[in-house]
């Protein structure tokens, strides 16, 4: 998105044969989120920035006595008093550093398996849609977050600084591998109504990518697909899992393209006993993945309802 640029400070310093320029831009983005005002603080040399600081009004709850605009003032003003004394220092302390993202050979489907059970239900799912991206030899990649280092997100919101998480782990990697995805399918069990709490953290941890999304854009046309097990008789039970899943495709852009809930799981013990059940999963798979390929190679996209022409599943 393109947000409303205001310059509210420009000021030149000379030091010696140095000159600086020492600047202040306001960006609005409450396109995004009421009220949500960035802050770059910056000094520039010939066109190269030097130093670099940004803040945002979301990062100041109301408990904190301090705002983003006197923030973003208050480090100019100190940037100033700096510059003026000994550039050399000043530039000492706050060399920009350099954010690399991580950069793996994309999967054309990406499977986050949310159950913490290697062996379970989810387990099973996750293998029939594996398998079916690679019986088309598409790349595919399966994640487990129970496995992965993620720290919880602690809504700083910095991410809407830079685009990127204030914690350095496993999560970039996750983020990383969705960014390159054609078609991201999240499988889930039911734990006390929602889904449990190593993917929570994928889902909460993703608003870095939201982030990244607002302030550089990013592709469209991906499809996600939702597969979730419950336990317990009736679709009720999904209600809050189909509402957490639905809301993170729809806020990274991913296009919500069909689900499949298995419920009663608790009496059948083994969904591989259930009539239809890997067919049905496997045909969804190959919906999106056909779909997708038709629309990369012709510019179109197929009908993708139940009576398309797809081949058979494997």
């Amino acid at each position: 998105m393109e947000p409303g640029r205001e310059v509210v400070l420009r000021t030149a310093i000379t030091r010696d044969r140095d000159r600086f320029l020492l600047s202040i831009l306001r960006e609005d983005f409450s396109a995004v989120y009421p009220a949500l005002v960035r802050y770059t603080v910056n000094v520039s040399a010939e066109d190269r920035i030097l130093a670099l600081f940004r803040t945002n009004s979301y990062e100041y709850s109301p408990l904190v006595p301090l705002r983003a605009g006197e923030v973003a003032m208050e480090t100019a003003r100190a940037w100033e008093a700096a510059l003026r004394k000994d550039p050399r220092s000043f530039f000492e302390d706050h060399s920009i550093r350099e954010l690399h993202r991580q950069q793996s050979p994309p999967a054309d489907l990406v499977m986050i398996q949310g159950s913490p059970r290697g062996d379970g239900n989810c387990s099973i799912l996750a293998g029939w849609v594996a398998g079916t991206a690679a019986d088309l030899g598409r790349p595919v990649q399966v994640i487990y977050p129970h496995d992965l280092d993620i720290h919880c997100c602690i809504g700083c919101y910095q991410c809407y600084n830079t685009g990127t998480c204030v914690f350095q782990d496993d999560m970039a990697g996750i983020i990383d591998a969705i960014r390159g995805a054609s078609v991201i399918v999240i499988c889930s069990p039911v734990y006390t109504e929602t889904v449990p709490a190593g993917l929570k953290l994928v889902i909460d941890r993703a608003q870095a990518y939201h982030a990244e999304r607002m302030l550089s854009g990013g592709r469209s046309g991906q499809k996600g697909i939702t597969l979730a097990v419950a336990g317990r008789k009736g679709t009720a039970n999904f209600l809050c899992v189909t509402r957490v899943l639905g809301a993170f495709f729809i806020n990274l852009g991913i296009i919500p393209s069909g689900e499949i809930l298995v419920d009663n799981v608790d009496a059948a013990r083994d969904i591989r006993r259930i009539p239809g059940l890997e067919e049905k999963v496997r045909a969804l798979v190959l919906r999106q993945l056909f779909s997708e390929s038709a629309v990369s190679s012709r510019g179109e996209c197929p009908d993708s309802g139940p009576d398309a022409e797809l081949p058979s599943p494997i």
